[in-house]
């Protein structure tokens, strides 16, 4: 059933060029959207410029510019730098274009007619941040000696004194918006936030100062003052009613009725419209914007999901901290081999570890270290490596054994076959499931347990020894391969669309657009087309060693953290010295001190990216009960920070009763392949201390938000 999907991103400030947090809100939303586009559904995916304020203003008299002149120089940046990703089907706004002028003045008018007194003149004084375009009260501000700081820009606010303006009379919805989200949840997701709201909401809501006389550069408010002061509308009204505008049509009328705001594509997307926002701006987007439409008796939009900040060295990524600053495109383009392909692979590259390595919703902290193991272990070792040595069996046996499927080959239980087609059903559905509920890393996590049960299925089937043997079994045992292939393709593509190209075209699957795959009474494989032919691939994901890696630092680290970048020169035992170099913010890895006696085989050093494989994640434990004739067992209920708590069986019930366990922060490793313990499933596995019997459980110094990842 087709429904419809309306994605924005928040627009981007204009004082600024883009950087990877740019990056990352629009590479998920893109992300979003080409998997709603595959599974068929009206997709409307919608970012732009924010072209107006006191900022801009500033920024271009710096320069010697007009505003006009300083926003038509930066905001073609940003779509330029989309394009340039491969960031595909969507619109861009920028502020300053007549329509969206329109659509805010008609705003304004609307809320005047609806409720006549929600708009009003008076005189504010206050702290004012710049960066912000917002004014704080000194509880919501940081003091640094006797200087009040913002706490998002870590810079002092000002004190501005008796400025007239509009107010808009915030202090009336408090009430409806808490009962808005009370009977809609979801209205602002993860949880978190929306727990953080609800407890701003309730402590009371002060009216907000919606134009400012100070500086000229905005869209005029459309009334007098009687005192005759020239009044521009609030930057954030102004930036917030773009999600609108986008859907109205241009040429409307600005009547009393104000006719602009309606119209075919505001019935159709605007009940569908969700914000992906970073979370500073969480406020304006589920305080400010939702008591402006319904001050002017406008619906709201379906929900706001903010998710957190990427940081470099702990430090959120700034303008004004050049070390934080990472250039998208010069990230890619060092991943990449320089080639075409090798440049969109390189994207893909960039996309895959920014979706993978952070939960939507929680925070991240962008290292080389984890970069190059995601890069080695993931792409390299197991999508790149499957790709490889499935078409190169393909290509060379296909010729006296074509590829096809033999139901008679089918059996549950153990079987490979049987097992291959389970789990990729299990791989359509939960990443499908992942995706709507807007968890990208945990799709990626669902897709790759697939692909490497791709890679188990050849080591287990050993093609080339079916040849030697003559095994009838071969062209089903190829056949698996090039299908698990097709599948493979279609459910990375949201995600890595240049590779999905690349193997759609080895495998010989066509131009033709992609359906997200659906199974079908049960099986998903027999939906791959018949008479596929292969091709022999070129590599996608060559390793990347440590030479390969320094020479990425030293494209993209900037020179003043050359030094923190560099790999450390402490003296490490043999086994230690393929570590590949640490990001800045990354201290050297731990050397293990020489052990009394021999190492065993089982103990012998690993290296970087075989730690990279094994995702721990922090989890609270949300309830616990005593898995019935198992002495040993619990059952827990593990919140992650995904929209599901995990069902977790460990075998800790000796040292911890159920009531003891509840409401721990405990390390998990997250991509551990679910199992069915004791008729339970479990979805994760416990870090615990003990050699056969459980002494203590992993802990933490402090508590961490839910999904943070452990390093």
């Amino acid at each position: 059933m087709t429904q419809t999907f309306y994605l924005t991103t928040p627009i981007y400030y204009v004082n600024d060029v883009p950087h990877l947090g740019h990056a990352y809100t629009t590479l998920v939303a893109d992300s979003l959207a080409r998997f709603h586009r595959m599974r068929g559904d009206d997709t409307r995916f919608l970012t732009g410029t924010d072209e107006h304020g006191q900022k801009v203003e500033e920024a271009a008299g710096k320069r010697g510019l007009t505003p006009r002149q300083l926003v038509d120089q930066v905001a073609p940046r940003f779509d330029e730098t989309w394009k340039t990703l491969g960031i595909t089907g969507y619109r861009f706004i920028r502020t300053t274009s007549d329509l969206h002028r329109r659509v805010v003045q008609a705003l304004w008018r609307r809320i005047r007619a609806a409720h006549p007194d929600d708009l009003y003149l008076a005189s504010y004084q206050g702290w004012y941040c710049v960066g912000c375009e917002a004014f704080y009260t000194e509880s919501q501000l940081q003091k640094d000696g006797d200087t009040w700081v913002c706490e998002v820009h870590k810079k002092p606010v000002a004190w501005l004194d008796k400025e007239r303006s509009w107010f808009f009379r915030l202090s009336r919805y408090a009430e409806p918006l808490l009962r808005h989200i009370e009977a809609h949840p979801e209205f602002i997701r993860p949880e978190a936030y929306r727990n953080e709201i609800v407890a701003f909401l309730r402590g009371g809501l002060r009216d907000l100062s919606v134009s400012r006389t100070s500086f000229a550069w905005g869209i005029p408010v459309p009334e007098d003052d009687p005192e005759g002061l020239q009044h521009v509308i609030y930057v954030w009204m102004d930036a917030l009613t773009n999600y609108l505008t986008d859907l109205c049509p241009d040429g409307g009328t600005e009547g009393p009725e104000n006719e602009l705001i309606a119209g075919p594509d505001v019935e159709r997307y605007w009940p569908a419209a969700v914000h992906l926002i970073g979370k500073d701006i969480l406020r304006f987007h589920t305080v400010y914007w939702p008591a402006f439409l319904m001050s002017a008796n406008l619906p709201l939009p379906r929900g706001i999901f903010a998710h957190g900040w990427w940081t470099v060295r702990g430090q959120k990524i700034s303008k004004s901290m050049p070390a934080t600053r990472i250039d998208p495109i010069k990230l890619a383009d060092a991943l990449g081999d320089g080639s075409p392909l090798g440049r969109a692979i390189g994207i893909d590259a960039m996309r895959y570890y920014l979706l993978r390595e952070m939960p939507l919703g929680n925070d991240g902290d962008f290292m080389f270290e984890s970069l190059f193991g995601r890069f080695n272990a993931d792409l390299a070792n197991d999508l790149g490596n499957l790709i490889n040595r499935s078409l190169t069996l393909i290509v060379k046996l296909s010729a006296q054994t074509p590829p096809a499927r033999d139901d008679a080959l089918y059996r549950a239980g153990e079987n490979p076959y049987w097992q291959l087609e389970v789990h990729a059903v299990e791989a359509c559905s939960h990443a499908a499931a992942q995706f709507e509920a807007f968890a990208p890393s945990r799709a990626l996590e669902a897709i790759w347990r697939f692909v490497g049960m791709a890679n188990r299925f050849i080591d287990q089937t050993q093609p080339w020894a079916m040849v030697k043997a003559k095994d009838p079994a071969l062209g089903h045992a190829l056949w698996c391969l090039q299908s698990s292939l097709w599948l493979i393709a279609r459910l990375i593509a949201p995600v890595l669309p240049a590779t999905a190209g690349a193997l759609r075209t080895w495998i010989g699957d066509g131009d033709a657009a992609m359906a997200w795959p659906v199974p079908a009474a049960g099986r998903v494989l027999p939906l791959a087309p018949a008479g596929l032919s292969a091709h022999a691939p070129s590599p996608l994901f060559p390793r990347l060693d440590d030479k390969l890696q320094q020479a990425i630092l030293d494209k993209i680290v900037p020179p003043d953290a050359a030094a923190a970048a560099a790999p450390a020169t402490a003296t490490a035992p043999p086994a230690a010295a393929a570590a590949p170099p640490a990001a800045a913010a990354a201290p050297p890895a731990p050397v293990a001190p020489a052990p009394a006696e021999p190492r065993s085989a089982a103990l012998a050093p690993i290296k970087i990216d075989d730690f990279a494989r094994i995702e721990l994640r922090v989890g609270t434990v949300l309830s616990a009960a005593a898995v019935p004739k198992a002495k040993k067992l619990l059952q827990l209920s593990v919140d992650l920070g995904e929209p599901e708590p995990r069902s977790i069986v460990a075998g800790i019930a000796e040292t911890y009763a159920p009531d003891q366990i509840v409401g721990k922060q405990v390390i998990v490793v997250a991509n551990l392949e679910p199992a069915t313990i004791r008729g339970i499933a479990s979805q994760g596995m416990l870090l615990a201390a003990g050699d056969g019997q459980v002494v203590g459980l992993s802990a933490l110094d402090r508590h961490v938000p839910p999904g943070t990842r452990v390093r």
